[in-house]
């Protein structure tokens, strides 16, 4: 099996649990699964599964480097379906290559009608709609393949790695993941108010960790690592493979809805979510976790949109800007007693 997803970090973690459903049910299936370098980490431990790693923007850009992509998956062996995880213009295109030379190749249905009248406002139909994941598994069910998925959080060995223990020493107390960065301005709750959730546990028995990836928040989080004694940035001292390791040791991780999530129910740990423009509703919601830890605001214009990404026709971002740090620190709290 052929399996694409070249980005973002966040759904193709998501493909993850349905991958390991399907070689776990099916043990006459192997997979290659195409995807960008720094998500190999995601896959590591899946048996019969090959990683093929793929700069889009470079090695193989273009219409050309896509021709080339598909000569040289072809190199890796014989495959007797593919299956199209992210149905963009560029899976689109390497699909109908594979597709002309006779393979048998299924997309995922990602639901954009039923997410427009989600997203729209005056008259959104307020539904929740089809799981990502079980979106995904559908993909191999059209392929003949069926799936059942259990969604539930399976929590991961601890293993020992010296560069984590020297950064994060040794776990004597509750572990709490702090990600409070998304890609668009809809799925950020305030920053200040973030502040006061770590100013909070800063005085409890608890070690904090500072979770990111862009420079800004970087430094952002470098701040806070020197304002507050229980805080301590991870960002850029670990790979993905070691970052992994100590999401598996927390406790619980509060999340925007981002990759964060996704990446914390890879290794079965609880999310208390944030959620701004964005709903779970659109079947983001990560794998395993409970919509009862979910903290929003049920302003009648949510969601405005389905990645977060579009301005806030009313300037003031009410939906984050109304949750009280309060029902943050609540959500933490009932994982800690």
């Amino acid at each position: 099996m052929l399996v694409i997803r070249f980005s973002a970090m966040g759904d193709v973690a998501m493909t993850v649990p349905v991958i390991k459903a399907l070689i776990d049910q099916h043990p006459e299936v192997s997979v290659s699964y195409v995807s960008r370098p720094e998500f190999a980490a995601f896959f590591s431990d899946i048996p019969r599964l090959t990683y093929f790693p793929v700069d889009v923007n470079q090695q193989y850009k273009g219409f050309k480097g896509l021709i080339k992509l598909m000569n040289d998956l072809k190199k890796q062996g014989k495959y007797d379906a593919l299956a199209d995880l992210h149905d963009n213009l560029r899976t689109k295109v390497l699909r109908t290559l594979f597709k002309l030379s006779g393979l048998t190749c299924r997309s995922v249905d990602k639901g954009r009608s039923e997410k427009k009248l989600l997203t729209r406002f005056p008259d959104k139909v307020l539904r929740p709609l089809k799981l990502t994941t079980e979106r995904y598994a559908d993909v191999f069910r059209k392929l003949g393949f069926a799936i059942v998925l259990d969604h539930k959080l399976v929590k991961k060995p601890i293993i020992v790695n010296d560069i984590l223990n020297k950064i994060a020493g040794e776990k004597t107390k509750p572990w709490i993941g702090i990600a409070p960065f998304a890609k668009h301005k809809g799925k950020i709750y305030p920053l200040d108010k973030t502040e006061e959730i770590i100013a909070y546990f800063n005085k409890k028995d608890v070690q904090l960790f500072l979770f990111g990836g862009s420079l800004l928040e970087e430094e952002i989080c470098k701040q806070w690592e020197l304002k507050y004694q229980k805080a301590t940035s991870i960002i850029h001292k670990l790979t993905m493979e070691q970052e992994l390791l100590l999401i598996r040791q927390l406790d619980v991780m509060m999340s925007m809805d981002s990759a964060a999530m996704h990446l914390a129910s890879l290794e079965g740990v609880p999310v208390v979510s944030v959620w701004g423009a964005t709903h779970y509703y659109a079947g983001f919601l990560g794998y395993g976790q409970s919509e009862e830890n979910i903290i929003a605001d049920d302003i009648e214009c949510r969601p405005c949109s389905v990645y977060g990404n579009k301005p806030c026709f009313r300037k003031d971002y009410a939906c984050l800007n109304n949750i009280d740090p309060a029902m943050v620190i609540n959500g933490l709290n009932k994982f800690l007693l």
